[in-house]
C-alpha cells in the first residue's frame, strides 16, 4: 500500500512541478504518475550505471555533475514519453530541482 502511494504522491509532484515550470509539459495526472514512474526506472537503471562511471568527474566537481545525469535522465524521459515533454536543458533543470523539492516535501508529510 505505501508502494502505492508513494507512486501517487510522486504523478502529483510531477503534475505540480509541470505546472509550476514553463517549458515542462504534461497531459494529465496519468501521464504524471507515469512519468514518475518511468523516471524513477531510468534513474535506477542508467542514471545508476552513469554516477558510477563518471564517479571521479562528479568527486571533481563535488557532486554538481550527478545533478547534471539526473537532467539527462529527465530529457530522457521526455523523448520516451508522448505525454511528457521537456523543451530544454534549463526547463528540464528546473523541473529536477522543483521536483526534489516536492518529494521532500511529500516525504516530511508521510512520515508523520
Amino acid at each position: 500500500m505505501r508502494f502505492i502511494i508513494e507512486i501517487l504522491l510522486t504523478g502529483l509532484a510531477v503534475f505540480i512541478a509541470a505546472q509550476l515550470i514553463p517549458g515542462v509539459h504534461v497531459n494529465g495526472y496519468l501521464s504524471a504518475v507515469l512519468t514518475g514512474v518511468v523516471l524513477a526506472l531510468v534513474n535506477a537503471t542508467i542514471g545508476f550505471l552513469l554516477r558510477i562511471l563518471t564517479l571521479p568527474i562528479t568527486i571533481l566537481t563535488l557532486g554538481l555533475f550527478s545533478f547534471i545525469i539526473t537532467v539527462l535522465m529527465v530529457m530522457l524521459v521526455s523523448n520516451l514519453l508522448k505525454g511528457f515533454s521537456v523543451d530544454g536543458f534549463f526547463s528540464a533543470a528546473l523541473f529536477a530541482i522543483v521536483l526534489a523539492v516536492l518529494k521532500m516535501i511529500f516525504s516530511s508529510f508521510e512520515k508523520n
